[in-house]
């Protein structure tokens, strides 16, 4: 097991050109007196859109780090794998996201899960947690609900450690489990029956994402009750300091919150409770990175703004292909977004306006950025243009990347 730091920042870099200002922002949070560490994060479905390989995202790490001096600690995430594709990733990462989404919900084992219920009855009662003031009930019907809708997935993340555990010859790894992209949110309860099931599996994370009550939109900011969302949060916490010396799990279990990126109504209650429980915490960006990429070349001006446009323009006639993948994570209306013809009257400023997350802004459309998070495809396919015209405008596309992390997001969080 590679142990993690506290406080750990993952990173999406989609086209791997923004490694040194990624890792700027870092080194300017760090200075500041931020104590985070950095995690570079790539999924198998992005390496496949851009036509990338799993090691590149190693190699670009590795040459910041080595560039810009770093010395400390840092990793290459190996994002939302699964068995299928997990091999490509193992001589390059040393932190796995395992990804049991489609295993939520299947039937398990009737022998597994009759081992299981055995093993566990005694959660079945009221669980006294600090700073939990009713506690956290579970009842034998919440038990086997539970293990009806997740021990088939947790079954399914101990066949991936081990296969990772098995065959990575190059050093330690730390593991992270998703299980936000599920249908409803999990109850604190759920979630410490489903830490016994990870226990069970004997695998040692040391950071778990649930899903949470509300929208976590990609590019936008938390769409729910934030009242809600603070109880909720209160108690996985609690959960999981709970769960880890109950279950014999790695000390210092923390929750990562997955499509972290602009949840900013989100950041001060996150900051709060964690400072309350003296807690952990992960948290991944990913398509922020992209749609900075985006916003610099509107801000360059000329043939740039123009490529912004036309990127615009190609995913604009194919929207519908474009969002199917990432609908459970986007709130997007086709026929609210703006035409091509107007947004090739924009200037500038206002395609600035339009795409920049200022809520602060009359003409900032959540539509519009939501529809450009998932439209890299169409810059992938233009292909060497696009990274020479990133290339050319290293220097505003560079800072613009650094003051999104560091201002909008490290500093709010962590600073």
């Amino acid at each position: 097991m590679k142990r993690l730091p506290r406080f750990t920042f993952g990173i999406g870099d989609r086209f791997g050109r923004q490694g040194h200002a990624q890792l700027s922002a870092v080194q300017a949070a760090v200075a500041g007196g931020c104590a985070i560490s950095p995690v570079w994060n790539k999924s198998g479905r992005e390496h496949a859109i851009v036509g990338s390989k799993p090691c590149s995202l190693r190699e670009e790490a590795d040459a910041a780090v080595r560039d810009l001096g770093w010395t400390g600690d840092y990793f290459v995430d190996a994002d939302h794998i699964n068995l299928r594709m997990v091999d490509d990733f193992l001589p390059c990462s040393d932190f796995f996201t395992l990804d049991v989404a489609d295993f939520v919900g299947q039937v398990p084992d009737d022998a597994l899960k009759a081992v299981f219920l055995k093993k566990r009855a005694d959660l079945a009662r009221v669980h006294r947690l600090p700073g939990i003031a009713a506690g956290i009930v579970i009842g034998g019907a919440d038990l086997e609900r539970t293990a009806d809708k997740f021990l088939a997935a947790m079954r399914e993340a101990g066949r991936i450690y081990r296969h990772i555990a098995g065959n990575k010859k190059n050093g330690p790894f730390a593991v992270e489990i998703s299980v936000d992209e599920t249908d409803t949110p999990q109850t604190p309860a759920e979630l410490l029956i489903i830490l016994a099931m990870i226990a069970d599996e004997m695998i040692p994370v040391q950071t778990i994402a649930p899903k949470f009550t509300g929208r976590f939109n990609k590019g936008v900011d938390y769409a729910g009750d934030l009242d809600a969302f603070e109880r909720e949060f209160d108690a996985d916490l609690a959960v999981l300091t709970y769960a880890a010396a109950k279950f014999g799990l790695p000390d210092g279990l923390k929750i990562s919150v997955h499509s972290g990126s602009d949840k900013f109504s989100l950041y001060p209650v996150i900051r709060r409770l964690v400072a309350k429980h003296g807690a952990g915490l992960h948290l991944k960006t990913a398509g922020t990175t992209w749609l900075e990429e985006v916003a610099g070349l509107a801000e360059a001006g000329g043939g740039a703004l123009e490529m912004a446009k036309d990127i615009y323009a190609r995913a604009r006639a194919r929207a519908g292909e474009l969002i199917k993948p990432y609908a459970p994570v986007v709130d997007i209306e086709i026929d609210r977004l703006p035409t091509v013809d107007e947004v090739r009257s924009w200037s500038s400023a206002r395609y600035l306006e339009a795409l920049v997350h200022d809520r602060c802004c009359p003409d900032y459309d959540p539509q519009f950025r939501q529809f450009m998070h998932v439209a890299f495809k169409v810059a992938a396919e233009i292909g060497v243009p696009y990274l020479q015209a990133l290339d050319a405008h290293r220097a505003v596309v560079g800072r613009r990347v650094k003051d999104n992390l560091l201002e909008k997001h490290i500093k709010p969080l962590f600073g």
